[in-house]
């Protein structure tokens, strides 16, 4: 039997006004399985999701492909884990859209060529070649959410985090969105009110 693609144990976190949002969760999520996370607002979703990329540090084990997600093994996992913040104002920063979808692969060393390939290939899957050359901040909303959640998938994640990832989306965008998560092989964590998903 394999281990699983991420394994969490015993998560707690507390954010520094003693508000605790997580309480020993525990969790296993397969290669490949695709998971949601349900709740209301404010249950932990978005802060288990920031925990499992390494952006907040919590209490407990959290393992990703068998390393454990502490200090500076946090930098081991980055290319292997990718996460669509909320709001995609959070995750756009760069001059033009093209700028935005190559930052990742390029800061993980890829050559010219291969950034070149995957920024055209991501942009066309998710509907974006037309806006390569744009300011991320003259994008729509939801040609926002799309070019943030292009910025993810462009790096090839093998764990895929992805929080309230169709919300501003028009339904042909959210049909794309279904279509593209239901093709994927990466393994999928989730956090949605879009039970579609």
């Amino acid at each position: 039997m394999t281990e699983p693609l991420l394994q969490v144990a015993g998560l707690t976190y507390a954010y520094s006004d003693g508000t605790q949002a997580l309480r020993g969760v525990d969790l296993a999520v397969e290669a490949g399985e695709k998971v949601g996370l349900v709740g209301q607002n404010g249950s932990g979703k978005s802060t288990l999701l920031m925990c499992v990329s390494g952006l907040f540090s919590g209490q407990g084990s959290i393992l990703v492909e068998g390393v454990q997600l502490t200090g500076s093994r946090v930098r081991e996992t980055r290319g292997r884990v990718g996460l669509v913040f909320q709001s995609p104002d959070d995750q756009l920063f760069m001059p033009t859209l093209a700028d935005d979808l190559a930052f990742g692969p390029v800061n993980l060393g890829l050559d010219a060529h291969e950034v070149g390939h995957r920024v055209e290939d991501t942009a066309k899957q998710m509907g974006l070649s037309h806006l390569l050359d744009r300011p991320p901040h003259h994008l729509s909303m939801g040609q926002k959410r799309n070019a943030a959640i292009a910025s993810v998938l462009v790096m090839h994640p093998a764990l895929l985090l992805m929080d309230e990832p169709s919300s501003n989306l028009d339904p042909r965008s959210r049909r794309r969105l279904i279509d593209v998560l239901k093709g994927m092989n990466a393994t999928l964590l989730i956090a949605s009110h879009d039970l579609a998903l």
